[in-house]
């Protein structure tokens, strides 16, 4: 009979392949890609720290302090610069260029765990020092950059895996953290329908409408929302119940399917009415990644003696346990070392010692 932490152990080390790891790795390199390229033009006016920029980064820099001098930020690598005599522009245009080249080498899985780390740092910097530009899509690549420089890279579809013929994984290290990245997901959405739904605004479809309408997000003509506002109403429950449901019934294998196709649907329908499409595609992504297959049984059986879970297990075990290993790992040792026939009468049959034949005595 399983005990509590029997079950909560095997919830945490499920027994994964790498499938899932891959699918976040190149779907956070083509976000990582499109998100430096989309950003190509105006990268140093939105970031520079000088009166030619927008905004300037310091003042951006000097609130984020406030909050905490340790958050990454673009600040530190320009300050990093002037020491070896390079100009703002010129560490900004590094930076860009390095993010981007990250991005290519995580599609590729060319030094995945290096690509990971550095695409998350820069981004984590650019999008903190660019705090008042940055929006939901920043805060979802910054999570999902994390979760992948801690996964166990790299993935058996990687270059990595082909040049350096590496050892396969540990299915139930993937299944961690795949679990927490399931777990985070779970969380985001069910505070965000539990928010929506406190309000009146989602249940008679005024948000739908507001969101829709405001500027720079006002992509559909205003004329197509007049003659389908009746549908706004439906929507907004519809999202709201989306939401709120889905740590509830995206584990259920009967209404997982349902309700992965309904969260992507949503976030396609946000990204195509509202022309954000890099948030759409970067939680299309992380939806995918975390419940688009189910885990492998068949690889649990083959988990490795190493496992974490095994080697919790015989922690866990009755008090007998320890004695029983320790009985079967000395008792062979003992039988193969030569020893005296009076020796071997006292230590192993615990009689009294008898004469060996032939010795006299």
């Amino acid at each position: 009979m399983q005990t509590s932490r029997d079950r909560l152990l095997e919830f945490l080390f499920p027994a994964e392949t790498d499938n899932w790891l891959a699918v976040l790795r190149v779907g956070l390199g083509f976000q990582v890609v499109f998100y430096s390229l989309s950003l190509r033009n105006d990268w140093n006016y939105l970031l520079s720290g000088t009166a030619s920029g927008l905004v300037t980064r310091n003042l951006a820099e000097a609130l984020l302090s406030l909050e905490s001098r340790f958050v990454p930020r673009l600040g530190w690598l320009v300050a990093l610069g002037t020491h070896v005599g390079l100009r703002e522009g010129t560490v900004l245009t590094v930076v860009w260029i390095c993010l981007l080249v990250s991005g290519f080498c995580l599609l590729i899985g060319l030094a995945s765990r290096l690509s990971a780390i550095l695409a998350w740092f820069l981004h984590l910097c650019a999008a903190k020092s660019g705090g008042f530009f940055s929006y939901g899509v920043d805060n979802f690549m910054t999570i999902g950059l994390f979760y992948l420089m801690l996964s166990p890279l790299p993935d058996r579809f990687s270059l990595d895996w082909r040049l350096r013929n590496t050892p396969s994984n540990d299915p139930e290290l993937l299944g961690f953290w795949r679990r927490v990245l399931q777990l985070h997901l779970c969380l985001i959405y069910f505070f965000s329908g539990l928010t929506k739904c406190l309000g009146i605004g989602w249940w008679d479809g005024s948000n739908v409408w507001r969101a829709l309408i405001r500027p720079p997000f006002n992509v559909v003509n205003p004329e197509i929302l007049i003659r389908c506002k009746y549908l706004f109403p439906i929507v907004g429950i519809f999202i709201c119940l989306l939401e709120i449901g889905y740590p509830f019934l995206i584990w259920n294998n009967k209404t997982r399917k349902i309700w992965l196709i309904g969260i992507c649907a949503m976030h396609v329908g946000i990204g195509l009415t509202m022309g954000m499409y890099l948030f759409g595609f970067i939680m299309i992504i992380l939806n995918v990644a975390a419940f688009s297959s189910r885990s492998d049984p068949h690889r649990a059986a083959k988990v490795s003696t190493s496992g974490y879970r095994k080697w919790a297990h015989k922690l866990a075990g009755n008090e007998h346990s320890f004695q029983g290993v320790l009985s079967s790992v000395q008792m062979p040792l003992l039988r193969s070392i030569p020893r005296p026939r009076l020796l071997e009468s006292v230590v192993l049959k615990s009689e009294p010692a008898r004469p060996a034949r032939g010795t006299g005595c």
